[in-house]
């Protein structure tokens, strides 16, 4: 039997190791009293009230261990390496970068810890990395103190997804690594996420939200006392910083057997006050989707802003494929996305389906906009994201101009910018998905752009472009017309290998990009009025 040290600071967890190592293997706690140790499992005390890692601590541990002539070292750091930013696109892989740059002291702080285990461990041991979701075990850490407290101070408008992860599921990870006698990096999270709303109602915590200013204010005053976590931990219950566990499952076969739901459950006692039905047996959507909502605001404001405010005429949905995947490749103008909010909503009641938009990180750091678009199923620009809905069969919405097509001056609305690097269409290609153009005309009525400003300090607070000006600081009323024009066909004439193919991807982004401006010159030749009149009552007849 081999010797395994623990070293956790967390008595909960260090007891949950122990009991679950001691199946197989003679288990000390932190000292092995000169005996030879083949294992050493370490979890780094956290400093104070920051949430980071206290390196003195953890070095003077990796230079000890490194001179024992160990044959394994676990170290347990955590999911927050990736950082809590608008950037974070959900469920992250370990092949995505931690913080490094300053941006988050917290992520900074786990990422030089993990430096330091490769720095001493980078030979004849076999280092294991595991990157935990927040861990429900009782001490003094953040999201231990947000759930045990009575009153939770948020930040108003946003509502982030969370995982959480179950003490036990921890100590069987650990296990399992010993077992297999893993090395590198694993993501240790459960499948379900659950959003901060529900989370803190099943651990029947109040949510009080206060704005970041007042916030800033507050702490200022009582940070000498050291009694509140800094401003930047809030981040955590700001953005959402899901992680993906596939890696550990595909390779080592392990997932944890605790949804969120039921980590917190078993954490705040709600078992016991009878609170589970609602709350543990729910499924939550991974990016925050909520198809009740989009159906509430269906019956109310969107019905209002659908049929009386801007009118919106549609034609082409039998274009749209009842089921399996599709990307929908359009054109987006306003920098704010009603267009894309109305498509939602139209698809949604009129064929049942509620696409994936993929949207900009900037949307997601203002309060409310962050709630709102996640609800409707927004999900932010990337690869990873997009590759994944498509996997599901979902429909993805795409907008291939970027921000260069959302901030076109009035003027230029209704010519199309340059596609960027067509990755909608490698997209479509991998995941053999049909390509659905599809255009509209009016929406760039309702906020018209008649001036750009370039100021950095704005560019740098929004990751917009530029400050644009507009006639009216509100959405004005004008009569839109959408259309969905016939598919490129992808499977069965293209290989998904053809996604690496320059040539073909740039023939079908023509192709795609030709029919959507000849649809624009049709419906322009044909309206009338920017408020009123039907164009394709004109083409039928």
């Amino acid at each position: 039997m081999s010797r395994v040290v623990v070293i956790e600071h967390r008595t909960e967890v260090a007891r949950l190791l122990v009991e679950r190592l001691r199946e197989n293997h003679v288990v000390e706690l932190r000292s092995c009293d000169g005996k030879p140790v083949d294992c050493v499992v370490y979890s780094p005390p956290l400093s104070g009230l920051e949430g980071a890692p206290a390196l003195a601590n953890a070095e003077e541990s990796f230079q000890r261990w490194s001179r024992a002539g160990i044959k394994q070292f676990v170290l347990i750091s955590s999911a927050a390496i990736y950082g809590a930013t608008p950037q974070n696109p959900g469920l992250v892989r370990e092949t995505r970068a931690p913080l490094r740059d300053g941006r988050s002291k917290i992520a900074h702080r786990w990422a030089r810890l993990e430096q330091l285990a490769e720095k001493h461990f980078s030979e004849g041991v076999a280092l294991a990395i595991l990157r935990p979701a927040a861990v429900l075990a009782h001490g003094g850490d953040y999201f231990t103190r947000l759930f045990r407290s009575r009153i939770a101070i948020t930040l108003p408008g946003h509502e982030p997804s969370l995982q959480l992860l179950s003490p036990g599921d921890l100590a069987d990870s650990v296990k399992c690594v010993i077992e297999r006698r893993a090395v590198g990096i694993f993501n240790v999270a459960p499948r379900s996420v659950m959003p901060l709303r529900k989370a803190l109602r099943l651990a029947n915590v109040k949510r009080i939200p206060v704005p970041r200013t007042m916030q800033r204010l507050a702490r200022a005053v009582m940070n000498p006392f050291r009694s509140v976590h800094p401003l930047e931990q809030l981040d955590y219950i700001r953005y959402s910083w899901t992680v993906s566990g596939e890696k550990i499952k595909d390779q080592l076969g392990f997932e944890p057997a605790h949804s969120s739901a039921a980590a917190l459950a078993e954490f705040s006692g709600a078992t016991k006050s009878h609170r589970l039905p609602v709350d543990v047996e729910t499924q939550f959507d991974d990016f925050g989707m909520d198809t009740h909502y989009v159906s509430a605001l269906g019956r109310t404001v969107f019905k209002f802003l659908e049929h009386y405010y801007w009118r919106i005429e549609i034609k082409g949905l039998e274009q749209i494929p009842r089921e399996g995947p599709a990307v929908l490749v359009g054109m987006h103008r306003g920098f704010m996305p009603w267009d894309g909010i109305m498509l939602i909503q139209q698809l949604f009641r009129l064929t049942g389906r509620c696409p994936r938009f993929l949207m900009h990180p900037g949307l997601v750091k203002m309060p409310f906009c962050f709630n709102f678009l996640n609800k409707l199923g927004g999900v932010i620009a990337c690869q990873d994201n997009a590759d994944r809905m498509l996997k599901r069969g979902e429909l993805l919405g795409v907008f291939p101009e970027g921000l260069k097509g959302a901030f076109s001056l009035y003027r230029d609305a209704y010519r199309l910018q340059k596609f960027g690097r067509n990755d909608f269409v490698k997209m479509a290609l991998r995941h053999q998905a049909p390509i659905i153009p599809f255009v509209t005309i009016g929406s760039a009525e309702i906020l018209p752009i008649v001036k750009k400003f370039e100021w950095e300090w704005w560019k740098r607070r929004t990751e917009w472009p530029c400050l644009p000006l507009t006639l009216s600081p509100l959405p004005l009323p004008s009569k839109w017309h959408t259309q969905f024009l016939s598919p490129v066909e992808i499977k069965d004439v293209y290989r998904p290998e053809a996604a690496a193919d320059p040539a073909t991807v740039r023939a079908i982004s023509v192709e795609v990009r030709s029919r959507m401006e000849e649809a624009i010159e049709r419906i322009l030749s044909r309206r009338k009025s920017i408020f009123y009149g039907s164009v394709f009552e004109q083409e039928a007849s």
